[in-house]
C-alpha cells in the first residue's frame, strides 16, 4: 500500500527561511500567522491527510461513486466520515473573510494545506477545493445578501460549491454554450438546459450545493460577451438560511472515468431551475473567471500534489527493493543484492521529481503570496505588482506543473518496474489521477495560448519585465563564489527567455501561427526558468543557514546538491525549447489537413 508523509518542514523552509514571512505583517492576516502557527496549522494539516485521508484514497479508487434511481450520489466508503472532520475542524474557511466565520489568515496557507490534501487522496480534495473557488466568487462578485445567505454556509462546510460552465457542444469555446436563462416577475430566473463533466456536482457530503452556473439570456450578445453567471442552489434556502424546496437541478449520470474515481464528474440537468444573478447580466465570464483562476492554480497544486506522493513512495521503494549490483562493486555485500536506489538510472528519476518537487513548491507558495498581497495590501502599487504576478503565473503554474507532475508519476511508475504497473502497489492510480489535471480548467495547450497571446504582451509587457528585473537583480546581489553554481546557469537561461521572447515579438504579430507553434515551448522554456530562480533562492538560504549554523546541516546540503542537480540536468533543456520556438510554424502547420 502507498505511504504519504506531509512535507510540513519543507513548507516552514520556503515560508521562513526563503521568502520570510515577517516581511508581510503589515497585511491584514499575517499577523497572526506567526512560524508557530504555521507549524501548527500545518502540522495538523499533515495529520488529517495522513490519518484520515490518504487511507480512504485506495477505497475511492475501487468504489466509485454510485448514482441512484433518483439521482441522488453516494461517495465512497468513509468520505463523508472524513468531509464530517474536514468541516468541523475549520479547514474549509481558513482564509476566508471571518465576518462571514472565517479564520481570516492568509491564502498562502489553504493553498498548502490543499496540497497536503490532495496528496494524500486527490478526489476527496477536490470537493472543498471547488468549494473554495465558488467563495472566492461570492467574496468578490455576490451581492450583500448573498454573501449574508451563502457564505457562512459554505465557510462552515454544510454547504459545497460547483462550477458549470462545460457543455456537450463547448468546452474552451464558451461562446458557444446554449444553457439558457429567462428572467421572471420575482427577479429569479428560470435556468434550461444541461451541463456536463461538474466535479463534485451531486454528492451526499454536505446538505446542499450551491452550483455557480454560466448561462444565456435570451435575446444576449453572440459569443462570450453574452454570458451571464448565476446561483442555482441544490436546495433553495430560506430567508434566514433553512433550507426549503428542491431545486429543478438533477444529475443524469456520473462519468466513468479513467482516473479520480472518488469524485462525482457529473452531468446535471436544469429544467427551468431558479437561479439567481451573480454580478452583471451579460458579464457571466468576469465573474466566471474569478473561480476559473482560483481552480487553475487549484489544479496546479495537484499535480504538484500527485508528483510529491509518487516521489515519496518511489523513494521508498527504491531503498528497499534489491536488484543488481551496483555499477562499481557492491554497496552492501551482506545483502544477495543492492537496492536498486544505487544504480545511476534510479538516481536519475528520484532526482528529477525530487528537484522538481521542491522547486514547484517554491513557485506555488510565491504566487500565493503575491496573490494574498494582490488582495489585502493598502497599497496601490503592490497591489498592481500582485495581480501583474498572478496574472503571468497561473497559466505556467496550471501548465507546467500538471504536465511535469503526470510525468513525475509515470517516473515513480518506472521505479518500480513491474510492480509499479500492478494495482496493488497504488502507483497507477497516481498515473491515472494525474492525468486529468493536464485537461481540465483549461487544457494545457490553452494555458500555453493564454501566456503568449494575452499575458506576456498585457500592459506593454509589465509583468514578464518585472519578472526578468526580480531575477536578474538577484543575480547581480549574488555573485559569490558559493553562489555561482546556482546563479550562472540562472543567467543563461534568463538568457534563451529573454531571446524567445524577443522573437516572438519579431515573427508573431506578421505571422500568428508561429506563436501557436511556439506557445508550449514558451510556457515550459518560462518555467524552467522561473523554477531555476526558486532554486536559486532556496540555495541562498540554505548557505545562509548553514553559515549561521542553524537547522539541520545534512538537510541543507541535501538542498544545495538538488539545486546543483536541477543547474545540471533540468535546467539545460531551456536551450531546446528556444531552437524549436525559433524553427517557426513551417514544418508543424505545411502539411494539408486531409493528409492526416
Amino acid at each position: 500500500m502507498p505511504i504519504y508523509k506531509a512535507p510540513v518542514d519543507e513548507f516552514l523552509f520556503l515560508l521562513i527561511d526563503v521568502f520570510q514571512i515577517g516581511r508581510y505583517d503589515n497585511l491584514p492576516g499575517f499577523a497572526d500567522a506567526s512560524p508557530d502557527v504555521l507549524a501548527a496549522v500545518l502540522r495538523e494539516a499533515g495529520k488529517l491527510s495522513e490519518e484520515v485521508l490518504q487511507p480512504l484514497n485506495r477505497t475511492g479508487d475501487i468504489e466509485g461513486c454510485t448514482r441512484h434511481d433518483d439521482g441522488s450520489v453516494t461517495t465512497p466508503s468513509g468520505f463523508k466520515e472524513a468531509y464530517r472532520q474536514y468541516a468541523e475542524g475549520g479547514w474549509m474557511g481558513i482564509s476566508a473573510p471571518s465576518e462571514f466565520g472565517g479564520q481570516g489568515l492568509p491564502g498562502f496557507l489553504t493553498v498548502a494545506v490543499n496540497e497536503l490534501l490532495c496528496s494524500a487522496n486527490m478526489s476527496f480534495g477536490m470537493y472543498p477545493g471547488l468549494t473554495q473557488g465558488a467563495i472566492a466568487a461570492f467574496v468578490l462578485h455576490g451581492s450583500a445578501e448573498q454573501k449574508a445567505l451563502y457564505l457562512p454556509k459554505m465557510i462552515e462546510g454544510r454547504w459545497t460549491g460547483t462550477m458549470n460552465l462545460t457543455e456537450p457542444q463547448c468546452g474552451t469555446d464558451l461562446g458557444l454554450l446554449r444553457t439558457k436563462a429567462v428572467k421572471r416577475g420575482d427577479g429569479s430566473y428560470g435556468i434550461t438546459g444541461t451541463k456536463i463533466f461538474i466535479s463534485a456536482g451531486e454528492h451526499d457530503l454536505a446538505e446542499n450545493i450551491v452550483h455557480l452556473v454560466l448561462a444565456r439570456l435570451e435575446g444576449a450578445p453572440a459569443g462570450i460577451k453574452g454570458t451571464t453567471l448565476f446561483v442555482v442552489p441544490k436546495v433553495l434556502p430560506n430567508a434566514d438560511g433553512s433550507l426549503g424546496a428542491r431545486n429543478a437541478v438533477t444529475c443524469g449520470s456520473i462519468e466513468h472515468k479513467m482516473g479520480i474515481h472518488g469524485n462525482a464528474t457529473c452531468v446535471l440537468n436544469y429544467d427551468n431551475a431558479t437561479g439567481f444573478l451573480i454580478g452583471e447580466e451579460n458579464r457571466g465570464i468576469n465573474a466566471m473567471f474569478t473561480m476559473m483562476n482560483e481552480a487553475r492554480l487549484g489544479v496546479a497544486v495537484q499535480g504538484l500534489a500527485l508528483s510529491e506522493v509518487a516521489y515519496q513512495n518511489a523513494a521508498v521503494y527504491a531503498r528497499d527493493r534489491l536488484q543488481g549490483r551496483a555499477l562499481g562493486g557492491a554497496k552492501f555485500p551482506d545483502k544477495p543484492a543492492d537496492p536498486i536506489v544505487v544504480h545511476p538510472d534510479i538516481r536519475r528519476m528520484l532526482m528529477t521529481m525530487r528537484a522538481f518537487n521542491e522547486a514547484a513548491r517554491a513557485l506555488v507558495v510565491w504566487t500565493a503570496l503575491q496573490g494574498d498581497v494582490a488582495q489585502r495590501s493598502g497599497d496601490d502599487k503592490e497591489r498592481q505588482a500582485g495581480e501583474d504576478h498572478m496574472g503571468l503565473m497561473t497559466p505556467v503554474l496550471k501548465a507546467m506543473l500538471t504536465d511535469r507532475g503526470f510525468d513525475n508519476a509515470v517516473l515513480a511508475q518506472q521505479v518500480y518496474g513491474g510492480h509499479g504497473y500492478i494495482a496493488e502497489h497504488g502507483i497507477e492510480q497516481f498515473v491515472r489521477d494525474a492525468r486529468i489535471a493536464m485537461i481540465y480548467e483549461g487544457a494545457n495547450g490553452i494555458q500555453a495560448l493564454d501566456l503568449v497571446g494575452r499575458k506576456l504582451p498585457k500592459d506593454g509587457g509589465r509583468a514578464m519585465q518585472a519578472f526578468f528585473n526580480e531575477a536578474q537583480g538577484f543575480i547581480k546581489e549574488h555573485g559569490e563564489e558559493a553562489m555561482k553554481p546556482y546563479v550562472t546557469p540562472l543567467a543563461a537561461a534568463l538568457g534563451h527567455l529573454q531571446q524567445a521572447t524577443l522573437w516572438l515579438m519579431q515573427n508573431a504579430m506578421t505571422k500568428p501561427e508561429n506563436a501557436g507553434a511556439a506557445a508550449h515551448d514558451y510556457l515550459h522554456l518560462f518555467g524552467l526558468a522561473a523554477l531555476g530562480y526558486m532554486w536559486c533562492r532556496m540555495a541562498a538560504a540554505a548557505h545562509r543557514k548553514t553559515a549561521a549554523g542553524e537547522g539541520d546541516a545534512a538537510r541543507m546540503n541535501a538542498k544545495l546538491v538538488t539545486a546543483r542537480f536541477y543547474m545540471e540536468r533540468m535546467l539545460p533543456e531551456t536551450a531546446a525549447h528556444l531552437a524549436r520556438i525559433q524553427a517557426g510554424a513551417a514544418s508543424m502547420m505545411d502539411l494539408p489537413a486531409e493528409a492526416f
